[in-house]
């Protein structure tokens, strides 16, 4: 058994309720709890594991012994990594159409399975993304400083040794998702842009300096972001473009999904009172954000930069303007760029999350210690 078994946390995605109502997509990277999640909420649901060998070789063999196989009394049929062998889509479809059979597959590559023919169920099946772990999820076993350094990949969260972990996913995710799927046959190339590029974590990119760096033609850059989107392991933050006295930037950011794999990437590690814990600190919230999002909402999450200059970190739709600070005291000059896009009194909440101990408001601003933010977010406060 292991850690993330010992220390199973009850994840937010009600996989039931989804699938009560429709065939379901659930996408993520390696290791942040598919199969954990599904084996403790359907045990006595047929699953169909591509990872084994036998089930594998049984199906690819032979995509229509799935049919033989599903009988009248499986309401719910699990496909565990449906990514390996795409074409068992067309056996789902019909399924779904000729016996009224709910699927949940689980994949994570969005890649293989566009290739392979995802839009196949077109209408036919919801999409849901599991992301690492939340600090909602972990409750009383959440701690800021263990996050930043570890990152929140269930398995790691929890492990007795998680650079180690670290550094072998990192190593298997070089070989498992980019050499296996055939992205690129140029390991080394990759492997110096994906270091690169996880320097870039948190900022818009320029492509001729990553491709300069990592020693890569430009359009071989770009397509080595769409490997990193396309297998979840990178998240695009698009500009908000909505402000009208200061001309935004309509450059996306881009977030890599874990500190701890960032962190490894990148070769460091985050410690407080630095200048890469807050960068930490910013791709944590992000994290927390976008699950939020994903998980209860579907609300947009953006960011704003004008031209002159002025950058607010996340807008979350189009009413809550979120600036993140990693210090204890902040002062009216950080808040000069939310203070900016204030005086356009376009959105409804101007925050600052920070590390301060007790909530402030400084005119249109709220400053609020990150722990009191996420009990709100969480809360349903902000939706």
């Amino acid at each position: 058994m292991d850690n993330s078994e010992r220390h199973y946390i009850d994840r937010l995605l009600n996989l039931e309720s989804m699938l009560a109502k429709k065939s379901l997509f659930l996408l993520g990277p390696r290791q942040t709890g598919k199969t954990s999640l599904i084996r403790h909420t359907f045990k006595k649901a047929k699953i169909y594991d591509l990872l084994d060998t036998s089930v594998f070789l049984a199906m690819s063999q032979n995509p229509g012994r799935l049919a033989q196989e599903v009988t009248q009394k499986d309401r719910i049929v699990i496909i565990d990594e449906i990514q390996r062998l795409p074409i068992l889509l067309n056996e789902v479809h019909r399924l779904i159409e000729e016996r009224g059979i709910h699927f949940l597959l689980t994949g994570s590559s969005a890649r293989k399975l566009r290739r392979g023919g995802v839009n196949l169920l077109g209408g036919r099946a919801r999409t849901k993304y599991l992301h690492p772990l939340t600090s909602q999820e972990l409750g009383k076993d959440f701690d800021l400083l263990r996050a930043a350094q570890r990152g929140l990949i269930p398995s790691i969260y929890f492990s007795d040794d998680p650079r180690a972990d670290l550094e072998a996913y990192a190593g298997s995710y070089l070989q498992q998702e980019i050499v296996a799927e055939g992205a690129t046959r140029n390991v080394p190339a990759f492997s110096r842009f994906l270091k690169v590029a996880s320097l870039c974590n948190g900022t818009m990119v320029n492509f001729t300096n990553v491709a300069n760096d990592a020693q890569v033609p430009r359009t071989t850059v770009y397509e080595y972001f769409e490997i990193l989107k396309d297998t979840l392991v990178l998240h695009e933050l698009p500009a908000w473009r909505k402000s009208k006295k200061r001309k935004p930037l309509v450059s996306s950011k881009y977030y890599f999904f874990d500190i701890g794999v960032t962190a490894i990437l990148q070769g460091r590690e985050f410690r407080m009172g630095t200048p890469e814990f807050g960068e930490a600190f910013e791709s944590w919230l992000f994290h927390e954000l976008r699950c939020y999002s994903d998980y209860v909402t579907s609300e947009s999450l953006s960011y704003w930069r004008s031209t002159s200059g002025f950058e607010v970190d996340f807008i979350l739709g189009d009413h809550t303007a979120i600036e993140i600070k990693a210090k204890e005291n902040v002062s009216i000059q950080d808040l000069k760029s939310l203070r900016a896009l204030a005086e356009e009194k376009l959105l409804k909440r101007y925050l600052c999350i920070s590390m301060d101990p007790r909530p402030r408001t400084i005119g249109d601003i709220t400053i609020l210690p990150y722990r009191e933010f996420l009990s709100s977010l969480w809360g349903g406060e902000y939706s």
